[in-house]
């Protein structure tokens, strides 16, 4: 086993056409914090490296003048990357310490999430890092209303960049829609599009597991007050009255309800630990029984079997990260926590299947949320 090489980090760039991906990555690649990192792209020609790179080393590989090696995506990203991993080991391409992986406009990140954490050479060799989402702030809520997959790159990511804000020319219109995306994936980082790379890496479960503040943050006492997604039902019942007395009483906030209404975040908490093998049974109950819905799970499990530190999880989609054993609890909340983000799925429903799971009474309704007392 001590042989057996580190994983090496891994990220992957997605994000909506148009946003400026080729300009985020001809910044990155110029950024000492990157060096030894291989960048694999659909097409050269869409990123414009012609002044950055030194030689092309064979066909669809190039070696760029800041040590990156940039290599194009052949028919199969599983084909590309054993070969790189091949060429790794042979000696016949020098060592790099991460992997960024570019996603062309609109493609759903889970595919990709997929081969990296279930292919099982694959998963040993790299370990995920994080999504970086770009968005564009002038064409974004248009991307957003017409495209499921934006959502489910905006739900998937770990970062946000946020393009393009300094030439939209409607101030309240980027206004609305950074907050549609903290309302459709709570607590995210959205950052500027000159942000340094080292605010843009290092997102993954491995870091943040050694990080207590970040842990904090990602769990984000982690689903705001006033979402209007956040306590399905108080909100449905009101919402029969409450619309017509205050007719469009904020534009913004009506259209994003209109929209994004189906998903909604909301949290999940158990008062006594549980064993390991009856978190795996709900997971994979949920994922077999709402699979479709799931657009994303991430808490902290107190686990019966090892009372001195939660399992961190982290799933998009139905893709489960591989936990994280914790050596200790972040605070002094050691309950489990579950945050979910879910599409056309009531909250009810999963929190009766939680209940069933923890052999508690099921809830007449919904829980009440427990969160607000440390908010």
């Amino acid at each position: 086993m001590s042989d057996r090489p580190e994983p090496i980090p891994l990220t992957l760039l997605t994000g909506f056409l148009g946003a400026g991906k080729t300009t985020l990555l001809n910044r990155l690649l110029k950024d000492p914090a990157l060096a030894d990192t291989v960048v694999l792209v659909n097409e050269f020609g869409e990123i414009g490296l012609d002044h950055l790179f030194v030689e092309g080393i064979e066909d669809g590989m190039i070696l760029l003048a800041s040590g990156c090696l940039c290599c194009t995506i052949r028919d199969d990203l599983i084909v590309t990357l054993e070969d790189l991993l091949r060429r790794l080991d042979n000696g016949r391409t020098a060592p790099f310490k991460r992997l960024v992986i570019e996603t062309t406009g609109l493609a759903d990140p889970a595919p990709v999430l997929n081969v990296l954490i279930n292919h099982p050479y694959l998963a040993m060799r790299f370990k995920l890092d994080g999504v970086v989402t770009l968005v564009d702030a002038v064409n974004g809520m248009a991307t957003l209303d017409a495209h499921p997959e934006a959502l489910r790159q905006v739900v998937a990511a770990d970062r946000l960049v946020l393009t393009k804000a300094d030439i939209a020319t409607d101030e309240e219109a980027v206004t609305a829609l950074r907050k549609r995306l903290d309302e459709l994936n709570p607590g995210i980082a959205i950052l500027a599009p000159d942000a340094p790379a080292e605010a843009l890496v290092g997102a993954g479960l491995y870091d943040i597991a050694e990080r207590p503040d970040e842990l904090r943050r990602w769990l984000a006492a982690e689903v705001p007050d006033g979402h209007h997604h956040n306590h399905g039902h108080q909100h449905d019942h009101g919402e029969a009255h409450g619309h017509h007395h205050h007719g469009g009483h904020d534009h913004h906030h009506h259209d994003v309800n209109r929209h994004d209404a189906s998903i909604r975040a909301f949290t999940l908490t158990a008062e006594t630990p549980i064993r390991e093998a009856t978190f795996d049974l709900f997971w994979t109950l949920l994922r077999s029984t709402h699979g479709a819905r799931l657009l994303r799970l991430k808490g902290l499990v107190a686990l019966a079997e090892h009372p001195e530190g939660p399992l961190l999880v982290h799933a998009v989609q139905q893709i489960l990260h591989p936990p994280v054993l914790l050596p200790a609890w972040p605070d002094a909340d050691h309950r489990s926590r579950l945050v979910l983000i879910v599409k056309d799925l009531e909250e009810e429903t999963v929190a009766r299947l939680w209940s069933a799971f923890l052999g508690r009474p099921a809830p007449a309704q919904a829980q009440p949320d427990h969160h607000h007392h440390h908010a």
